[in-house]
């Protein structure tokens, strides 16, 4: 009796220390489940700026056409000529982009066709800011070309009469196409080429010889031009 007595006690002993250690074993064994786990590292991407400048060596290329009205035969020409181009563009997602175009030039105006006695009419500074929308490729790595079309609006300035003792090229209105390739090497620079075609038609009067002309001159320029890119 006293032997049974005894393994009941040691039983009742063991049984009450489980129960005293249990919770604590089981608040041991929860407590790695519930630490937080470690944030995932986060790699931080800088997205690219939507602000673009080029600045370029430009060359203007004019179509030598026009006329003086009631004068059969007539036509004029226009000089060409090199001048520096900025041009600032803004990126609305990853391939459209507006961008606007400044640069300012000088055109010297012949009398041709009948008129070629005539000789140099007259001379006239030309600012025709242009402003595209443009589609950029962005399918081919580092190389970026992409095509536009716009409009601009040429303002002529500082005009001087050479035959003519006085000369108004009219401001105007008109289009343009563009095409063009950037190859970037790196996120921030780049080197830039690019053509574009403005259809240019302006009216003009002018007076030679105390006879009053008018008529339209067809600048039509080609602007060929190659230069540095920066994205910032």
């Amino acid at each position: 009796m006293t032997t049974v007595r005894t393994a009941s006690t040691r039983a009742l002993a063991a049984t009450a220390t489980l129960m005293l250690l249990a919770p604590a074993a089981l608040a041991a064994d929860i407590a790695p489940l519930m630490e937080p786990a470690p944030e995932a590292a986060t790699e931080t991407v800088a997205a690219a700026s939507p602000w673009q400048i080029r600045v370029r060596g430009l060359g203007v290329i004019t179509n030598d056409s026009g006329s003086v009205n009631g004068v059969a035969g007539s036509d004029l020409s226009y000089s060409d000529s090199v001048i520096p181009e900025l041009d600032i563009t803004y990126y609305l997602t990853d391939n459209i982009a507006a961008e606007l175009i400044l640069g300012t030039t000088y055109a010297n105006i012949h009398a041709e066709g009948s008129l070629a006695s005539v000789g140099k009419v007259g001379k006239t500074w030309v600012l025709p800011p242009t402003l595209t929308l443009q589609y950029h490729f962005t399918d081919f790595g580092a190389f970026k070309p992409y095509i536009g079309a716009g409009v601009n609006y040429t303002m002529f300035y500082s005009q001087e009469g050479d035959a003519a003792s006085s000369l108004n090229v009219k401001n105007t209105f008109g289009t343009a196409l563009q095409i063009g390739a950037d190859y970037m090497f790196n996120e921030h620079w780049g080197v830039n080429f690019d053509v574009k075609k403005l259809f240019l038609k302006a009216d003009f009067d002018a007076t030679i010889g105390g006879t009053d002309y008018s008529g339209k001159a067809k600048l039509d320029p080609w602007l060929i031009g190659a230069g540095v890119t920066y994205r910032f």
